[in-house]
């Protein structure tokens, strides 16, 4: 009943196909973020990219036209952040922060800007047909490269050492997937805002790890994980009126406890 009356409606259809590939595609990034401790590089992109719309704003500019190649620029300032051994998560903390909080003060100079604030705590019901169109290129291209560059990205995210010395190119491959991270960072912020969209990172892959053991297993769990979770929250939010981006990563959390014990049970079988 529910979802006939969501399908009636054009924005909800949109909502839930651009949802629905955000949500895939930020999964299988995510795993191979989590097991290389790259967990914090989502966090920061989603501040950095908050930051730069607030600038956006002043200057009067479209927002995708500086937040993109702000955001791309940033992953790799971060991933060269994160590889360092010492100091590298203080490093991206006050990076985010920093971006957090110029983006704040611009909006406050640039006076109140109801985008900005969409950004920020996400408002998928507001996506329009360029945004799915622009959600659907960019899920396409990193589906097709995950599955294209698995090995590799599967190589270069357990033994990179390995990897090199078999003349693989592992820093192309974590380059490819930090472009693809922001990619999918700054078109997911319109679903969940900068606060919540590194959990579609995060969670599913989290999830996964408490049930299973091969990079395989994990991937396909933490897409199903994350999909599901995506559906089962935009319906709650619907139905209960909630905040549609609170609702999913209440849904991710609830999973992640669930699988958690899962995971416990089984090992204890």
């Amino acid at each position: 009943m529910i979802i006939g009356e969501i399908l009636s409606y054009s924005f909800l259809s949109r909502a839930l196909i651009v949802g629905f590939l955000i949500s895939l595609s930020s999964s299988l990034l995510g795993v191979s973020l989590v097991l290389r401790r790259y967990s914090m590089i989502g966090d920061g992109l989603s501040h950095v990219g908050f930051g730069a719309l607030g600038i956006a704003s002043v200057m009067s500019i479209s927002p995708m036209a500086l937040t993109l190649p702000v955001v791309v620029v940033s992953s790799f300032l971060l991933l060269r952040l994160s590889e360092r051994k010492s100091g590298g998560d203080s490093a991206i903390a006050l990076l985010s922060s920093s971006a957090l909080a110029i983006g704040v003060a611009a909006v406050s100079i640039g006076g109140v800007n109801t985008d900005l604030n969409a950004f920020l705590f996400g408002s998928i019901l507001s996506v329009s047909r360029s945004d799915a169109w622009i959600s659907l290129a960019v899920s396409a291209v990193t589906l097709f490269s995950y599955l294209v560059f698995y090995h590799q990205i599967y190589a270069s995210t357990f033994d990179p050492v390995f990897a090199k010395a078999t003349g693989m190119k592992c820093e192309r491959y974590t380059n490819l997937l930090a472009l693809l991270t922001s990619l999918v960072i700054v078109v997911g912020m319109r679903m969940l805002g900068s606060m919540l969209i590194s959990s579609l990172l995060i969670f599913p892959a989290l999830s996964a790890m408490k049930v299973a053991k091969t990079y395989l297993k994990v991937s396909i769990i933490a897409a199903a994980e994350s999909v599901v979770a995506f559906f089962i929250g935009f319906i709650a939010s619907y139905a209960l009126s909630l905040p549609t981006g609170a609702s999913i990563v209440i849904v991710h959390m609830c999973f992640y406890v669930l699988m958690t014990a899962i995971g416990w049970i089984a090992r204890k079988g």
